[in-house]
């Protein structure tokens, strides 16, 4: 993959939301596309360089998403799921459109300020609609942590039964904060791994699987099928508890079909640093 072929031949046109809305019908019969067909392309690592242009294909991304999130969330049919995510990013395609989706669960789809118009925004949510897995980020329960306990406190989160937390390192007092006043030390936390060129979530415990001690700031085992591997400079094996650099030696469903119109990228930043081996860019212990 590496031609930029996904909508070049497209004309430019502005259309009314709310037009496209109103001839859209209640079913659309399915298209047949091979398994990597093109399903869409995200832009990442803005902060460290020119975007790239991470492309999925369709048929290990869907398969990927439908089998972590059995595994991470045992989501179903009955779940009540809520990604505080924006749905512009991997975290939104995944954890709100795909993965829920192919599981037929109901899902909460919330655009806002997390604070607005009250700090206990997202508790009212909860309560309100009786979610029953609450997926956000470690930047928004440290938010909440410098509010206090009083904002879950005043709602009946009762109905939770798991959360999650992913999109960065979440510090162990934030974990317990998490768990203790949000989850009423009942629901486990499953503190996910993952990246927009993964399509899907990597490392993590997983409840759906086998339930296995929790341990604050710790994102725990790779999910089945996933090997993972932590390495020094010259890629060889840090012994345990030492830090080094995270690879994935296998290649795995939902893995990148490559950075959009930049080939010479793709290979650059993921398969030079060690040749034939998936290079993350972050470190692990």
């Amino acid at each position: 993959y590496g031609n930029p072929v996904f909508f070049d031949n497209l004309p430019p046109r502005d259309l009314w939301l709310d037009d496209q809305l109103n001839k859209a019908e209640s079913f659309v019969e399915p298209e047949p596309v091979e398994s990597n067909h093109p399903l869409y392309i995200l832009y990442t690592s803005g902060t460290t360089g020119k975007p790239k242009g991470i492309a999925h294909g369709t048929g290990g991304y869907l398969v990927w998403n439908y089998s972590t999130y059995k595994w991470v969330f045992d989501l179903k049919e009955e779940s009540v799921y809520w990604c505080s995510a924006d749905v512009g990013w991997v975290t939104g395609h995944s954890s709100i459109v795909y993965a829920p989706l192919a599981h037929g669960a109901a899902i909460v789809l919330y655009e806002g300020a997390p604070d607005y118009p009250t700090i206990d925004r997202w508790w009212q949510i909860i309560e309100k609609y009786g979610v029953t897995i609450f997926y956000t980020s470690p930047t928004a329960i440290r938010m909440f942590m410098g509010h206090g306990e009083e904002g879950p406190k005043k709602h009946d989160l009762s109905s939770l039964e798991l959360l999650g937390s992913v999109g960065e390192f979440i510090n162990p007092e934030a974990w317990l904060w998490f768990y203790k006043h949000v989850g009423g030390e009942r629901c486990p936390i499953v503190d996910t791994w993952w990246q927009t060129e993964t399509g899907g979530i990597m490392i993590s415990p997983a409840p759906g699987i086998e339930c296995l001690p929790l341990k604050p700031g710790s994102a725990t085992l790779p999910l089945p099928g996933v090997e993972a591997d932590v390495v020094d400079e010259d890629g060889k094996p840090v012994p345990p508890e030492e830090r080094g650099l995270l690879v994935i030696k296998k290649p795995w469903p939902g893995m990148l079909l490559g950075v959009h119109g930049d080939p010479e990228r793709y290979k650059k930043s993921y398969w030079s640093r060690f040749p034939g081996v998936y290079y993350t860019g972050d470190y692990a212990v």
